[in-house]
This record gives structure tokens, sequence and C-alpha cells, in this order.
């Protein structure tokens, strides 16, 4: 993958963030890898000044870790960690879908509708099966469906707390992908789905809560079985 030479309207410090923050969440780079200035600025042909600014944005986000004379490294992965990560993902959009739903209105269930239906019409692909380009069409619009859920909350800062958890979450699910590819097709995923929303179109709260909670906690079963396999995963 190659963030640079292309003049599109961003800062070259943009470019080099979403190109690194990409791989990271794909899986493209490992957790634990060093991130050479010099080797990372050549893989994405942008200069040491914009990846270093990257690098350190992607560090307050939690995707790399700057250790002390050590330089930068991609964030290690590890059980404990991705069972704290889901329990506090429960936590907050438990929250922010009971604000949501609070201040729903037709237009927004609506947009819930629409959103569905692509993604449910989108099938999930691995990149080593349709390329990158179509595997990401599957995130973006689940994330589309999620993140909508949650849309109606009232608060900036609890939707930039869900969505730095949604994206540790792909991330998780895509390394265990690069291992097993049946995670990406888990049975029974687009019936929750379905669930939720039906739930959420009912304006039953406690139910709509208790499904998207059920959703994740299933996701991080199938997770914790992969992860448990693999040697380069710390179990704590």
């Amino acid at each position: 993958m190659n963030g640079g030479g292309v003049a599109d309207g961003r800062s070259l410090s943009e470019q080099a963030y979403d190109s690194i923050r990409s791989d990271i969440l794909q899986g493209a780079l490992f957790p634990g890898e060093k991130l050479l200035i010099d080797g990372i600025s050549e893989r994405y042909g942008i200069g040491a000044v914009p990846v270093r600014e990257a690098l350190n944005r992607l560090s307050s986000e939690g995707l790399v870790e700057r250790k002390s004379h050590r330089g930068f490294f991609v964030a290690a992965i590890s059980i404990v960690d991705l069972e704290e990560m889901v329990k506090t993902r429960i936590w907050l959009e438990s929250l922010a879908l009971r604000e949501s739903m609070a201040n729903s209105d037709e237009a927004w269930e609506e947009q819930l509708v629409v959103s569905f239906h692509r993604l449910a019409r989108t099938q999930r692909k691995m990149p080593s099966e349709a390329g990158p380009a179509a595997a990401q069409e599957w995130e973006e619009r689940h994330r589309d469906f999620h993140m909508l859920l949650l849309d109606r909350c009232r608060s900036r800062w609890l939707l930039g707390f869900c969505s730095t958890l949604m994206d540790q979450a792909v991330r998780y699910r895509n390394l265990s992908m690069n291992h097993n590819p049946s995670i990406a097709r888990r049975q029974g995923a687009a019936a929750e789905h379905q669930s939720i929303l039906e739930a959420v179109m009912e304006h039953d709260v406690e139910l709509a809560v208790s499904l998207l909670a059920e959703h994740y906690r299933i996701t991080l079963e199938g997770l914790r079985s992969v992860l448990a396999a693999e040697a380069n995963v710390v179990v704590t």
C-alpha cells in the first residue's frame, strides 16, 4: 500500500496517518512490529516529518506505542486487553444507544433501515479473495450501521470514545481473520444486526441494548478462541 504521491487535498501528515492506521487496522502491520521512521517513509512515499506526526497521533489513539529511547511500535494485543475493550465498549455503547433511542425520529429510523439493507447486501470478503477495496466495502458499511445506531446520543465525546473502541475491535477481528477466515463469515451475525434494528424500530430500549451487548459477546468468544491459539498473542 502506498499512501503518498497523490495530491488529494489532505496534508501529508493526514495521508500518512490514514495509510498507517489502515494497515494497522487491516492487520498488514503486526502487533509489536517496530515502525522505523525511514522505513515507513519509504513504504508510503511520505517524508519523515509527516510520518512522525502521524505516529504520534496514532500513539495517542492507542494503535501505536511510543517506547522511550526505542521508538515507535505497533501496539501489542492480548486476550485480557480484548476482553477489557469489549466490556468497555458494551458499557459506552449501551449508554449511547439508550440516549440515541430517546432522541429518535422518523428520519433517523429511515437512515438506519437504509444502512442495514446496504450492509445486508454486501458480502464480506477477504482481501486475498477480492482485493483490499472490495474487502473494505463491508467494513465501511458495518461501521456506518453501528455508528448510526449511536448517532443521536447528542454527545460528540461519547461518539468519539465509541469510535475509538470500534477501531480497536476492527483490528482484533482482522488479525484473527488472517489466521482463521471463518471469522469473516460468522454465522448469525447478519441476523443479529436485523434483530437489533427491529428492536430499535419497535422502540424497545431494553431489548435493543441487550441484543447489542450479546452481539459483541458472541463476537468476543469467536475471537478469543482464535487469538488463544496464536503464539504472538500475550495470554494473561
